[in-house]
């Protein structure tokens, strides 16, 4: 009997929500979900959510006081919103939401860490458990820092924005629980600088750099979990069939569904352990000398988090918008 890809793909790497979507949470019923500054920013104008919204700027006026300025009320709320949306998409997920926080503190480790915290206080108030929550954190130096210190308190971590392996290496010596490495943004860094029109899917740039950070992770035993991310086609997450999770749109994940055919695995723990490669020491001095030297992931981090940022700033925007026709 035919078989779709989507229902495959799940029987060897845990399918994840790209989204802030709930009711298309609903209807892939994925086992987890991940969020971003963009894509909860996307989700709060979609009027189905104004009575998320809505609730979240009241709770902030009031627990901010009648006579604090909008902007204190629209801060807090903002922070709020994303763990208001993290609670709805736990209501239908059996495992874990991944909540980002703010991109302009990633280059900032005390303040990272401080966010992170008060991030998993507040899901905690609301009775929900830190096991069901990853807190996702850019994966610049500082931000890996504060991962590792925020691991150590039992606050797992979601590493983004991560697009070179000594961000990977990074990461996994640090003990964080995931990474999310970004196939399409590297798939576009790789057309960009070359003028080429598309890759094979077995070329693809973004597809080789998870399979090499798979492979090096499987090779020496690391516990951090590889999740791919940010795809921009099927064969990108068909070729990755085999890693430990991967997060996907609901575009894609409808295309997968839709689509029977014969899925292979291509990527095999118990074969990588066997690969041959030499262990890479990292410390602060290597990490900068081979993010330096790796152009893509340079440009790609740096332009990563200017977009989260602009993604912050507009979401900040449209909620001083509505909490002033709230109070009008």
């Amino acid at each position: 009997m035919p078989r779709n890809l989507l229902e495959q793909l799940r029987e060897m790497t845990v399918v994840v929500a790209d989204t802030g979507d709930i009711q298309a949470i609903e209807n892939f019923k994925p086992r987890d979900a991940t969020t971003n500054p963009s894509l909860i920013t996307a989700a709060a104008q979609m009027p189905r959510y104004r009575d998320i919204v809505d609730a979240t700027l009241k709770q902030a006026r009031a627990d901010s006081g009648a006579a604090a300025p909008a902007a204190k009320v629209v801060s807090l709320a903002c922070d709020r919103l994303a763990v208001s949306f993290g609670l709805k998409i736990l209501e239908i997920i059996p495992g874990r939401v991944s909540t980002e926080v703010d991109a302009r503190l990633s280059y900032d480790t005390p303040t990272t860490l401080a966010k992170g915290r008060e991030l998993i206080a507040q899901y905690e108030a609301r009775g929900v458990s830190r096991e069901r929550i990853l807190i996702k954190v850019a994966a610049t130096w500082e931000g890996i820092r504060a991962a590792e210190t925020l691991e150590k308190e039992g606050i797992h971590c979601n590493l983004t924005l991560l697009f070179g392996l000594h961000q990977a290496i990074a990461c996994a010596e640090a003990g964080v629980t995931l990474i999310s490495p970004f196939v399409g943004r590297i798939l576009d860094w790789y057309k960009k600088d070359t003028g080429r029109d598309a890759y094979p899917a077995h070329e693809d740039p973004g597809v080789l750099s998870v399979t090499q950070i798979f492979t090096y992770y499987k090779k020496f035993a690391y516990r951090t979990e590889v999740m791919g991310a940010s795809f921009r086609n099927a064969g990108e997450i068909t070729e990755l069939a085999g890693c430990d999770l991967l997060t996907i749109a609901p575009s894609l994940l409808a295309e997968l569904q839709n689509t029977e055919g014969v899925l292979p695995r291509k990527l095999d723990a118990a074969r990588a352990a066997n690969a041959a490669l030499d262990k890479i020491t990292l410390d602060e001095a290597t990490f900068a000398r081979m993010h330096a030297a790796d152009r893509m992931a340079s440009e790609k981090l740096a332009e990563g988090i200017a977009g989260f940022t602009k993604a912050l700033e507009t979401l900040e925007q449209l909620l001083a918008a509505r909490l002033k026709e709230l109070e009008g």
